[in-house]
């Protein structure tokens, strides 16, 4: 956990109005989170942080690149991330659950500092694309060309087998007739 010590920011001291604040990201943040989805990336985050009396707003704008899986051909690439969000940093005395929302955060009064680690995360996770390709989504990559031909024999082999279970083809004739 001492790695995402880094991502806090102790805002008692802040005077208000605007504050600027830069954090670097790599594999090692990515190692903190238990079961990640982001195994490695190389990003670099810039967030102004707007201080006024009763709440604060972050503005955070997270770029550089992650390692993605290509769901096509099993390749590992870099991919590029650019993502700009904003926060709302709201004070309250009480658990005020219904104020919250994914732009919103609610702190006690007595805290003293904000613990961005989490929330970076979130913001990158979320930008993974739902499917990877490293033709779509790479950085002047292209799927593993030995690796495609090999799914297509594959494939070919399958449509050439000719020793099927009757019920089988009992099925594929139900899902041709759709």
């Amino acid at each position: 956990m001492k790695t995402l010590d880094q991502y806090r920011i102790p805002f008692t001291g802040l005077k208000p109005g605007k504050h600027e604040f830069e954090f670097e990201i790599s594999k090692l943040f990515f190692e903190e989170f238990d079961y990640s989805l982001v195994k490695n990336g190389e990003l670099k985050v810039s967030l102004v942080l707007d201080k006024q009396e009763t709440m604060m707003v972050a503005d955070i704008h997270i770029t550089g690149k992650i390692e993605l899986t290509c769901d096509v051909c099993l390749n590992q690439f870099w991919g590029k991330s650019d993502i700009l969000q904003r926060l709302i940093i709201k004070f309250d005395d009480e658990d005020s659950v219904s104020d919250l929302t994914d732009e919103i955060m609610v702190l006690k009064k007595n805290e003293h500092e904000l613990d961005l680690a989490n929330i970076f995360y979130e913001y990158i996770t979320l930008s993974v694309p739902y499917y990877s390709r490293c033709e779509e989504q790479g950085i002047n990559v292209s799927c593993d060309q030995s690796m495609i031909d090999k799914l297509n024999s594959l494939n070919s082999q399958d449509d050439a087998s000719t020793d099927t279970d009757p019920r089988w083809e009992i099925l594929k004739k139900i899902k041709n007739n759709n």
